[in-house]
Order: C-alpha cells, then sequence, then structure tokens
C-alpha cells in the first residue's frame, strides 16, 4: 500500500470512531511535508505497518505492553502525588502489545532522524549504544522511576533550566480561541479534574503532531490567587488495530500502561468515556533537544533506554524473557539497533519524499 493510501486510509478509520477536525488534519498533513523529523512523529500508524514487514526478524520478540509511538519528543515532566518533579515517558495514546523491540526501533529511529535534522549532535554510534546500554541496564536492574530530587540531580538540573516561563505560559494560554461548548463527557471530566467548582473558560487548543485532528479542549480558571488549566483529548484505539486489520474494541490501554510501568504517577491524568484529562502548567515540559548541552546528550539519551525498560517492566514476567532475547540478538550484533534504526529511516524517507511530491 503507498502512504498516501494508508494515510487516506486510516484516517477514515479514525474517523469512524471519533469526530476529526478537518482544519487540524490539514495542518497536520503540511506539517509532514516539511521536516523528516515531524513526519515520523505524525505519522505512527504507519509504522504500526511497516515495522513487522521491514524488520520480521524483531517482530518475534518477547511481547510487551508498550508504548508504540515512542520518539525522543514524547518524554517530560510532572509532579507526582507527593508534589515532586517526575521525568519519564508522557504519552500513551498508541500503547499496545507487541514486541519490546518495536519501541527500542522507533526510538532508535526517531534519534537517528534528529541528528540528521540537526536536533541533536552526538554520533549515529554512540546514540545507539546510550540507548541500549541505558536499556538493558534497567531491565537486569529492576528499573527505577526518575523522581528529580536526591537521585538524578544531573537531569534535575537540566529539566529546571528549561521550565517554562509561568508568565509566557499563561500568556499563551490566554490567547487560546474560545470554543462555545464541549462534548458532554468531555466537559465533565473537565470540571471532574478541577480541584473545586469554579468558573472556567472553555477553549481550544492545537498541540503535538500525531493526534492532531482530534478534538483537544482546554479549561482555564483563576483560582485562589493563580491560573490553573486542564486539558482534555478525545482517545482511539491504537493504529496497531488498524494496521493487522483487527476490529475496534473498546479496550484503549493508556491507563493499563501507566498503572503498571515502574513509575511515580501523574495523578492528574484520568479517563473517563474515551476521553483523557491532564494538568497544563509551566512545570509540565519537555526539554528542548536543540538547546542541550553536546556533553550531556548521551546521558539523556541512557536515560530514555533506561525509562522505556521502566514501561516495559510493567508486563508481569517479562523481564527474564527480555533478557534472554536481547543477549540472542547482541551475541549476532553488537549494533543490531542501529542496524534496524538504518533500515526505518530509508523506508520513512521513500513515504516522505512521496508525501512531498503529493
Amino acid at each position: 500500500m503507498s502512504f498516501v493510501q494508508a494515510t487516506t486510509d486510516f484516517e477514515a478509520w479514525l474517523g469512524q470512531q471519533l469526530p476529526l477536525l478537518q482544519h487540524d488534519l490539514d495542518y497536520k498533513h503540511e506539517q509532514m511535508a516539511k521536516d523528516i523529523f515531524m513526519f515520523l512523529r505524525a505519522t505512527y500508524y504507519r509504522w504500526a505497518q511497516l515495522f513487522p514487514a521491514v524488520l520480521p526478524e524483531l517482530s518475534n520478540g518477547p511481547a510487551v505492553l508498550s508504548v508504540g509511538d515512542l520518539h525522543v519528543e514524547n518524554f517530560g515532566t510532572w509532579r507526582d502525588g507527593d508534589g515532586r518533579l517526575v521525568w519519564g515517558i508522557n504519552d500513551f495514546d498508541e500503547a499496545y502489545t507487541m514486541p519490546y523491540t518495536n519501541d527500542l526501533v522507533r526510538l532508535a529511529t526517531s534519534v537517528l532522524l534528529a541528528i540528521e535534522t540537526s536536533n541533536l549532535k552526538i554520533s549515529g554510534p554512540s546514540a545507539m549504544a546510550a540507548l541500549i546500554d541505558g536499556y538493558v541496564e534497567w531491565i537486569n536492574e529492576g528499573g527505577r522511576p526518575f523522581v528529580l530530587a536526591e537521585k538524578s540531580t544531573w537531569l534535575r538540573l537540566l529539566a529546571q533550566g528549561h521550565l517554562r516561563d509561568p508568565v509566557e505560559f499563561w500568556d499563551k494560554m490566554q490567547a487560546l480561541p474560545e470554543c462555545p461548548k464541549a462534548p458532554k463527557p468531555a466537559e465533565a471530566l473537565l470540571k471532574r479534574s478541577l480541584p473545586e467548582p469554579v468558573d472556567y473558560k472553555l477553549c481550544s487548543r492545537r498541540a503535538g503532531l500525531g493526534s492532531l485532528g482530534r478534538i483537544r479542549l482546554v479549561a482555564l480558571a483563576k483560582w485562589r490567587g493563580g491560573m490553573i488549566a486542564r486539558e482534555v483529548k478525545a482517545m482511539a484505539n491504537s493504529a496497531n488495530v488498524w494496521a493487522a486489520k483487527k476490529k475496534v474494541t473498546a479496550t484503549i490501554y493508556n491507563d493499563e500502561i501507566r498503572h503498571k510501568a515502574i513509575r511515580c504517577h501523574d495523578p492528574m491524568v484520568q479517563t473517563q468515556d474515551g476521553w483523557i484529562v491532564r494538568r497544563l502548567a509551566p512545570d509540565c515540559c519537555k526539554i528542548d533537544l536543540a538547546e542541550m548541552p553536546k556533553d550531556e546528550e548521551a546521558r539523556f539519551l541512557h536515560a530514555m533506554g533506561r525509562e522505556t525498560a521502566n514501561i516495559h517492566l510493567g508486563t508481569k514476567g517479562a523481564a527474564e524473557k527480555v533478557r534472554a532475547d536481547l543477549k540472542q540478538r547482541q551475541k549476532q550484533s553488537q549494533n543490531w539497533l542501529g542496524e534496524a534504526a538504518d533500515k526505518m529511516v530509508k523506508q520513512i524517507k521513500l513515504d516522505w519524499r512521496e508525501w512531498r511530491t503529493h
């Protein structure tokens, strides 16, 4: 199937599950043509088709509950139930049970494309080594959440240096276009997520790439001397369901993967009736790769490998099977991850050229 046809088919399938915003889809299509890294982020549905076809030798690895759409922009900070700053993977829209290798290769592919587009300065071989070393280390040791306090001091300093300016952040929130109304389940979830009944302004928001086209709304309110915000977004079945030509079901794995993983949960994330809500705030943010010091890149990628293991360790009994499979693959080739990522980069470039021509 051509990439253009795959996009048409996928969007039709998604539109059967939830209302789609055509103006956001049009914007997404434009962004996909501009930059190959953005193209990767916006097109997980195509990855779900390609991974087993391009890399059949990696598609028989032990299955774990996986992120699916994992890439270097899918990490950020939040506050846990005790108010501590935590860092880790923060988007599970495409969570699904699949070979553990899917997440690793997609993350590695995104790193190679980030290097190619000058978002990272590290060499490809050094980046691959950092990712796999971090992953193997945490799979062997049982994992640990990234609480940015006594431990992970370097990451805390890096994250705090990138926390958004509160004045600028709330100015941007206040500038969001107002929305006249929200679907009833979405608004009910927004109201439930607020600390107490309070008047709020309902706004629409365009963010991310992979989920562009879905309804995304923000409740903005003044509460006890300051601003607060909650964002609600429509959920759907993982694109893996579409790629495997399976029937759409009521099972969405967002909650399950977050609560089973080795992590400190964000208590503000809630789901209900096909919607997910989260807190928006200046300290819930990503670390800008382009601004990262070169001497921190390898350590940061090593942490990404560890955090990926934290997610996979949430699948009961996975560690022993994944360890054995990793050992076998590394016997065959110490650079198996880089070789697999290189193959996926080549295929993605073919799709990107097709899209740009289209």
